[in-house]
């Protein structure tokens, strides 16, 4: 049942030695194991999903079965200023379409103003994510994501309530809802609850699939044209050894482990440490960001985040965990290098020489040419029609927001 993934060109995205997983397996076993029998496996013509060449439908859970009214309920949800503690944010005003779902601020900013630790993840194609988090390997259904940044108070991202909130007037009595939620929940009397807004929002986001990048129609679509000489060079850079980029950001998401609706199964969820920090004293990353060890407290955890999909990184500036790296060149140095070095302040050290850090990023030479390619390939998985499709825009009327 944790079976190591294999990205397309059968490149491990884990390559994890079985003390590994003897030693995680009290987390993340039992997370992976109840993911796998949650979900029911609906058969291709139960809903649309209009997939791209080289994707697999996803993963529907038995009690969330995708229905249209569900999904463009959960787009007015995920739009919804109103669902926040002061009318101040939504969903969409951290994960920002046209940036790919994430925004430009360094970390996640909450509605009363409260700085959290670490940036906004993307949501392109998370219908196929094993997890969902960057260092918390328990939740492992989409359902339960939206959980913290509804009702997590520190910090606090929208601030609700969990029970007797407002905003549960405001979805029983808005002329919208009061058409959406019954025919979403049909035959459920009371539909009117943060379970629905929880699975509604669920729905909406496994419908934001990214496929459509030059480099899809190039490699899928067989559009020889579709890719500049440039990019094709760098495709090359991106999964061949010295550099193996693909290790950690392979298969169709171009991201970390992925679930397949056809495997009927989970596959070890991967974290890792990329030598971003190498601080001094008894913990190697700043003390607000230690990754994976915030769950495991082994040592051998620290500073491991889960690596997130490459789709549309170009747009995506900042970059990591804490959105520490400006661009595209200040990524490449740092794994040019073997891990990022830091000369002087409060976080200097030689993330190379990180005693957590992966095998999987040894360090390598690109002449200025090679650095040219693999930024024209990383800019070549930029999916326009995604960025700007209106079937995932807001749908509120601007006097109504």
């Amino acid at each position: 049942m944790l079976n190591q993934f294999k990205s397309r060109r059968n490149l491990p995205i884990a390559n994890r030695p079985e003390s590994w997983m003897r030693k995680h397996r009290a987390i993340l076993g039992f997370a992976l194991l109840f993911a796998a029998s949650a979900f029911a496996f609906e058969s291709s013509s139960a809903f649309d999903w209009n997939l791209p060449p080289g994707f697999h439908a996803p993963p529907v859970p038995a009690d969330n079965p995708m229905l249209p009214a569900k999904v463009e309920l959960g787009r007015y949800l995920f739009y919804d200023l109103r669902m926040s503690v002061n009318g101040e944010g939504s969903c969409s005003t951290c994960h920002i379409q046209k940036y790919g779902f994430t925004n430009q601020l360094p970390v996640a900013m909450g509605v009363t103003g409260q700085s959290h630790p670490r940036r906004v993840m993307p949501l392109a194609n998370v219908a196929w994510f094993a997890v969902f988090n960057w260092a918390n390997p328990t939740v492992t259904q989409l359902e339960d994501q939206s959980v913290t940044p509804l009702f997590n108070d520190h910090p606090v991202e929208l601030g609700l309530h969990s029970e007797k909130d407002k905003f549960l007037h405001v979805v029983a009595t808005d002329p919208m809802y009061v058409k959406l939620f019954p025919q979403a929940f049909q035959g459920d009397a009371g539909p009117y609850t943060f379970v629905h807004v929880r699975k509604a929002l669920a729905a909406f986001e496994r419908t934001l699939i990214s496929g459509d990048s030059p480099y899809d129609r190039y490699r899928y679509g067989h559009e020889a044209n579709a890719l500049s000489e440039a990019a094709k060079r760098g495709e090359d850079i991106f999964f061949h050894q010295p550099y193996a980029c693909a290790r950690c950001h392979g298969g169709f998401t171009f991201g970390g482990a992925t679930i397949y609706q056809t495997t009927n199964g989970a596959h070890d969820a991967e974290f890792v440490s990329n030598g971003l920090y190498n601080l001094a004293g008894k913990f190697s990353y700043p003390a607000d960001n230690l990754g994976l060890y915030e769950f495991t407290h082994d040592l051998a955890d620290v500073g491991k985040f889960k690596p997130p999909s490459l789709r549309n990184v170009a747009v995506r500036a900042p970059y990591m965990h804490d959105g520490s790296l400006r661009t595209l060149d200040d990524v490449l140095d740092h794994y040019a290098h073997g891990g990022r070095m830091i000369a002087s302040g409060p976080n200097a050290g030689d993330g190379s020489k990180n005693p957590n850090k992966s095998q999987f990023v040894p360090g390598f030479t690109l002449t200025s040419q090679q650095r040219e390619d693999l930024k024209a390939f990383l800019e070549s998985l930029t999916d326009e029609e995604f960025l700007h499709n209106p079937a995932f825009g807001n749908p509120w009327p601007i006097q109504s927001r």
